[in-house]
């Protein structure tokens, strides 16, 4: 046992027994994992649920190849053995956390899956003095390695390239449904509706002190009522938009940071050297937005600077107008 570790065996103190035991429990999870993989993915990408549900597959094969080659060593009974009871062994993220980063981040997760599989195999190998047991593990780092060549062969089958982007089109959509759309309407709010207060505060009081706290104030007012607002006023069940959760972060967020860019200056004592720095910063705000506009929304880009910049330009002469008057 390892003092800092309580209750976890280190592999390297494993017996060949204990090792199989392992191995079984291990494929048994990855088949789980695939089959969960599969369930979550079936309704809006069914190619690619067809492609998990054939790693299921395998993975039981794997699993029912190593307990017929327990019980011809050590009998019928397999204890349980899972990761979680080795120090520094692999650990499987969570479906559902995996999932929520979108199909590209879960593809990319079955690669690393396989990997340490095939690194696993390779190690148990080396601790196997029965020539039968050891000629399994090899094959199955061998097969471990193929995986990734087997997923492509499965995805050609199942996926074929039209429909692989017709799924990657759409999870591209609701990224930007879910994320992108509320971030970026939280971003404009930020920049554009605290432009007046805070410089008409600045301007008004040529205290930096003052104007940080009026800016503070609504920057993080203004992200709690954008992310509350967002997040109760539609459950995205039919919009399609996705998680409220995820959008009410999203516009909350970007809301505050959208308030904070021009507030935060105001930190510097001295009031003008304050002031120059804020709207620089408004103005490259207003650009970020225009860019973030072209690149996601899809909006020409001169036509996305007329509207933003024109139009936070005139905001921000409207705070420093009514400040100074």
């Amino acid at each position: 046992m390892l003092p800092f570790l309580p209750g976890r065996r280190r592999f390297a103190d494993l017996s060949e027994q204990e090792i199989l035991a392992l191995a079984i429990s291990s494929e048994e999870d990855d088949a789980r994992t695939y089959s969960d993989y599969a369930e979550t993915l079936r309704n809006d990408y069914p190619d690619t649920a067809k492609v998990f549900e054939s790693m299921a597959a395998q993975e039981r094969g794997h699993a029912t190849s190593l307990s017929r080659e327990y019980e011809r060593r050590f009998g019928s009974h397999i204890p349980l053995i899972r990761r979680e009871s080795i120090a520094g062994y692999y650990n499987r993220r969570p479906v559902w956390y995996v999932c929520s980063l979108g199909i590209e981040r879960i593809r990319a997760e079955v690669g690393r899956m396989e990997d340490e599989s095939a690194g696993f195999y390779l190690q148990a190998q080396k601790k196997t003095k029965d020539a039968g047991t050891r000629k399994l593990l090899e094959d199955l780092y061998r097969t471990e390695l193929q995986h990734e060549e087997i997923a492509g062969t499965l995805a050609d089958r199942f996926l074929p390239a039209d429909k692989k982007a017709e799924e990657d089109e759409k999870a591209r959509r609701q990224f930007v449904l879910t994320w992108v759309q509320p971030g970026l309407a939280g971003l404009m709010d930020g920049s554009v509706s605290t432009l007046a207060p805070i410089f008409a505060t600045a301007f008004a009081t040529e205290n930096s002190h003052t104007t940080l706290l009026v800016g503070l104030a609504a920057a993080v007012g203004a992200g709690i009522s954008m992310g509350f607002t967002e997040a109760v006023h539609d459950d995205g069940v039919i919009s399609g938009r996705g998680s409220p959760l995820k959008r009410g972060i999203a516009s909350g967020v970007m809301t505050a940071v959208g308030g904070l860019g021009h507030a935060l200056p105001y930190i510097i004592p001295d009031f003008w050297t304050a002031t120059i720095i804020a709207i620089i910063v408004v103005f490259v705000e207003l650009w970020a937005i225009a860019f973030i506009q072209n690149r996601y929304m899809e909006t020409p880009f001169w036509r996305s600077v007329f509207q933003v910049v024109l139009g936070g330009a005139l905001v921000l002469a409207a705070g420093i107008f009514i400040g100074g008057s």
